[in-house]
């Protein structure tokens, strides 16, 4: 059972859009939960000049080097900053069996198609889409669902679907369902928060 407030960590890569948007959704009074540390594996990656200007705590952890010395480390600081729950926020890296074997369905992510159809390794950002064009489907989606050993297999907790319209592209598709994520990560946070979806 996740306790109240949600004690959030973050793992970002790049810009962090969704986790930008849950700590406004936080400041806002609109999310029950605290914003207790955001960890990158690119020391460039924005989401960390945001974090230090939001007052986030905030890490870079790499993993090319030594995968198993970042895993034992993130899952140490993750646990260090009182984290319940991680949400994946573009964060472009596996996760590792000590952080997985720590936050064992406490780890969320955000998949821009539909799951399990347009998952699976390599299977992120605008390839989703491109495939999703080619599939010649009616329907696209954004699934919010648990993290695993496994890329994009974990049990989806909440979908939404964008439609495809007629002369869409891949960049056209992109970015209706990229302007819908951050908005529908706070959502399923929300319903987490409130008892709607529970956590083991």
């Amino acid at each position: 059972m996740i306790n109240k407030p949600l004690k959030i960590g973050f793992l970002a890569s790049a810009n962090g859009s969704s986790a930008r948007a849950i700590v406004a959704a936080i400041e806002a009074g609109q999310l029950d939960a605290q914003a207790r540390l955001l960890v990158s594996n690119n020391r460039s990656a924005a989401a960390l000049a945001f974090a230090a200007e939001a007052g986030v705590p905030a890490l870079c952890i790499p993993t090319q080097a030594d995968p198993e010395a970042a895993d034992a480390r993130l899952a140490q600081e993750m646990a260090a900053h009182d984290v319940e729950l991680i949400v994946l926020s573009g964060y472009l890296r596996q996760l590792g069996p000590k952080t997985l074997g720590r936050y064992v369905g406490r780890v969320l992510n955000i998949h821009p198609g539909p799951l399990p159809a347009f998952g699976g390794h390599g299977m992120y950002g605008r390839r989703v889409h491109e495939a999703v064009i080619e599939a010649g489907v009616a329907q696209s989606g954004v699934c919010i669902h648990l993290v695993d050993e496994e890329y994009d297999r974990g049990p989806v907790l909440a979908r939404r679907g964008v439609p495809v319209a007629h002369g869409d592209t891949a960049e056209t598709l992109e970015a209706r369902v990229t302007a819908l994520e951050p908005e529908f990560y706070v959502e399923t946070l929300r319903r987490i928060a409130e008892g709607a979806i529970i956590l083991a």
